[in-house]
């Protein structure tokens, strides 16, 4: 299937319902790792397919190099995914999930953060970059 626009947005719907989900059953203040696990559950649940813990590499001059990044989830193959339970979002967490989508060539990222009251208003941001704008619309 070719990914568009539309398909990755419909993706972000769907797995933002997930999160909801683990949110209203556990509430805020656990740690990322219990969220991260309860997540992962979720997704398979909503047959999304994923993986997770995925080590992200840097490539310099053909040589692999090891960075040691490591993303949470990669969804569907094209929208990475990082978890926080944090009481608010930090800049680095944004610098962090921007490099992991340009070096994996994602189109779509999201930065959850299950610390808060509403996931949908407080908890989460979505990003595209360039990989995103080439997408088809449909």
């Amino acid at each position: 299937m070719e990914i568009s626009k539309q398909y990755l947005n419909e993706l972000t719907y769907a797995f933002l319902g997930c999160c909801i989900n683990v949110h209203k059953e556990l509430g805020p203040r656990l740690l990322e790792s219990v969220y991260h696990q309860c997540l992962i559950e979720e997704l398979k649940y909503n047959e999304i397919s994923f993986t997770s813990e995925i080590d992200v590499s840097v490539k310099y001059r053909g040589k692999k190099i090891d960075s040691k990044f490591r993303a949470d989830l990669v969804i569907e193959n094209c929208m990475v995914v990082e978890l926080k339970s944090v009481k608010e979002f930090q800049p680095i967490f944004e610098a962090q999930l921007l490099t992991y989508m340009h070096l994996l060539k994602a189109p779509k990222g999201i930065l959850v953060n299950f610390n808060c009251l509403n996931i949908f208003k407080q908890g989460q941001k979505t990003f595209v970059n360039d990989f995103f704008s080439e997408l088809p619309d449909k």
